[in-house]
């Protein structure tokens, strides 16, 4: 008989004990899964805004490399630090993954900076709409460690407010020189 898990171990089997098997959770959980990856349906919501608001175009676009760039920060991070996926055998595994890093995640690192720049040209509160479900979703599907998905978190946050900044310089830069 395995040990009883300990620590992360043991905080991922209580949140899949309290809520992986109520109606719906796995099926958004996969959902959510699914869109983060690769941050490509962040990409897909920064297009459709890039083409549905051309005023706010800019914007959008800095979203979509936002997204991006922390998708790639997260994966850096993952081959340096090179932990490795929850095992453990109470923890159940809801959802395949593209390799066996877990730190970050790299979808809490997407969708935090998404978030943080998609709230910019939206003017919603983005990051407490979106943020929680992913974090959660990660744990769910057993894919995380809590400290991964925070670490994403924070990643994505300071990727998402870095990109926002350049994004605002490079813009009142273009501003100064089509004005002279």
């Amino acid at each position: 008989m395995a040990d009883a898990p300990r620590g992360e171990d043991a905080v991922l089997v209580a949140v899949q004990r309290a809520l992986a098997d109520r109606p719906g959770v796995l099926a958004v959980a996969r959902g959510l899964s699914h869109f983060g990856e690769h941050s490509l349906g962040w990409l897909a919501v920064a297009a459709l805004g890039a083409v549905l608001s051309p005023r706010r175009r800019r914007d959008y676009v800095t979203a979509g490399a936002g997204a991006l760039l922390a998708h790639a920060a997260a994966v850096v991070i993952k081959r340096v630090v090179r932990r490795q996926r929850p095992h453990h055998p109470a923890i159940a595994v809801n959802v395949g993954t593209p390799s066996r890093l877990s730190f970050p995640s790299a979808h809490a690192t997407s969708t935090t900076a998404a978030a943080v720049l998609l709230a910019r040209p939206t003017g919603l509160p983005l990051p407490a709409l979106l943020v929680p479900p992913m974090a959660l979703s990660r744990l769910v599907l057993g894919v995380h460690y809590p400290s991964d998905v925070l670490a994403g978190v924070v990643v994505g946050a300071v990727v998402g407010k870095a990109v926002g900044r350049l994004g605002d310089t490079l813009a009142d830069r273009a501003e100064g020189v089509s004005s002279s």
